[in-house]
């Protein structure tokens, strides 16, 4: 066990030497890294900042329940006693036939139209937020309570929930491509530079190999110089996204004041953050170990 965390320092350590040995290279390949995973992760907190505006400037989504026109107070009643019981309704708003006909009377032209009628042709209604504003759970609630007595009509405010959610797909399908193909160009990146790394240490390679170190023990400094490359990559992107956002803070600031929204832009969470890392030490780690693999199969 000793004998094996002493081989891992020992590679870690040169990788280390490596990465210091030639800082001008080390540092482009660190930005380039750097800038190709800020683009995705950019992206992602995009795409969670407007979903999170879209929730705060949007109405809630409702659903209006309409009861038949000969239904009596009593029976309204027992249904908003069900709708209270009911776990898929977070609250409820009773709307008296009385109270909409005296709203209607108020519209131009419409009142004189209902005193022709002579009596009241609106039923009570209640307006319904449901506990989840996803369209596939409100339709569901909308079935279920289509089925319930004396219910004549359900009308769903999910219209533009629905619009919402199909950009927010399409925005994370166009993001997961773009990550796609900038973990390839990550990869690349660090196939090309651990491939110069080899070429320069193929001399201290052959002698190692004429000493008797096995291929293990040829490629762990290498793994670890791709690993390190990728973390600091990583670093990298999550810095350029942190002070990105701090920039733009201020002017989304005073844009949502002008629509009257108190909204302040999120920045990587911790948990965002380590995975954004974890992400770039794994492609960093891949891109070596494939360098590494042609180079050994060649040689």
């Amino acid at each position: 066990m000793k004998t094996w965390l002493t081989q891992h320092r020992a590679a870690l350590t040169l990788a280390l030497r490596r990465l210091r040995a030639a800082p001008l290279n080390s540092l482009l390949s660190i930005l380039a890294i750097g800038i190709a995973l800020a683009l995705p992760s950019g992206g992602y907190l995009l795409l969670s900042n407007l979903q999170r505006l879209a929730q705060k400037a949007a109405p809630t989504p409702r659903l209006s329940l309409f009861l038949s026109i000969d239904s009596d107070r009593r029976t309204a009643s027992e249904l908003g006693v069900r709708l209270k019981a009911h776990a898929g309704i977070s609250s409820y708003i009773f709307l008296p036939r009385e109270q909409t006909l005296a709203r209607m009377k108020k519209n131009e032209g419409l009142g004189d139209v209902i005193d022709a009628l002579g009596h009241n042709p609106f039923p009570d209604a209640y307006a319904i937020t449901p506990a989840s504003s996803a369209p596939e759970a409100m339709e569901a609630l909308a079935a279920e309570l289509r089925g319930w007595p004396k219910v004549e009509h359900i009308q769903i405010d999910s219209a533009w929930v629905r619009r919402l959610d199909a950009l927010l797909n399409l925005g994370r399908s166009g993001l997961a491509l773009l990550a796609a193909l900038l973990g390839g160009g990550l990869v690349a990146i660090t196939f090309n530079t651990i491939r110069l790394q080899v070429l320069t240490q193929r001399a201290e390679i052959e002698v190692s190999r004429l000493l008797g170190a096995t291929d293990a023990f040829i490629r762990r400094p290498f793994h670890y110089f791709g690993a390190l490359l990728g973390l600091a990559g990583g670093l990298a992107a999550w810095l350029i996204v942190s002070l990105a956002t701090l920039a733009l803070r201020g002017p989304v600031n005073q844009l949502g004041q002008l629509y009257a929204l108190n909204f302040d832009l999120a920045t990587l969470g911790p948990v965002e953050a380590c995975w954004l890392l974890f992400a770039a030490t794994l492609l960093g780690l891949g891109g070596a170990a494939i360098s590494l693999r042609q180079h050994l199969k060649q040689h």
